[in-house]
């Protein structure tokens, strides 16, 4: 893990199939991101709630619509878990309230495992096998990973459904009704 001061600063980012973990770190009187990628470590000169939000806008959503889209899905509100982009698998939670300066956003898909470090705190171990120490407790941060789950389950469940009904529309079967029975049918006294 690199200090801030030796970390490369970038000014533009968006979250990417990559991305591991977002953590807040103080440099100077401001507040940073740290991002820890699959092969890479950057340092941005934004909030981690702030790279979630342009990440958000990148994929074609707000924020606030991607919000609302996990309530709708799952009756999650605190601390929600968010989908950045649900075609590359891209699921994040927050590790605390999202208005919270010290909340790191983590991503779903690169938790290899975790454990409990003590007793405010969790290891996670990431694919690429990087650990963290998280500050939250094991239970919080478990039912933050069991509700991320959830989030991407629904959503792929859904999108899995609305693509079976796509394909059948368009493989012409939809043009039977309940109502209707299969048979030949004259129309001007040809059949």
């Amino acid at each position: 893990m690199k200090s801030p001061t030796t970390t490369p600063l970038i000014e533009e980012y968006e979250i990417n199939p990559n991305t591991m973990i977002i953590k807040p770190v103080s440099y100077g009187s401001k507040i940073y991101s740290q991002i820890w990628e699959l092969e890479d470590e950057v340092l941005s000169p934004f909030k981690p709630i702030e790279i979630i939000k342009k990440s958000c806008r990148y994929f074609g959503s707000s924020y606030e619509g991607r919000k609302e889209g996990t309530r709708q899905l799952t009756g999650i509100t605190h601390k929600a878990p968010i989908t950045i982009d649900p075609t590359n698998f891209i699921y994040f939670f927050p590790t605390s309230s999202a208005s919270n300066a010290q909340c790191i956003w983590i991503s779903l898909e690169h938790i290899l495992y975790h454990r409990r470090a003590d007793a405010g705190n969790t290891q996670v171990i990431f694919k690429n096998k990087e650990c963290h120490i998280i500050p939250i407790s094991y239970n919080s941060f478990n039912n933050q990973l069991l509700r991320t789950a959830l989030l991407k389950t629904t959503l792929n469940s859904r999108l899995e459904e609305s693509e079976r009904k796509a394909l059948y529309f368009f493989s012409g079967k939809r043009h039977m009704n309940a109502s209707e029975r299969a048979g030949t049918y004259r129309i001007g006294g040809r059949e």
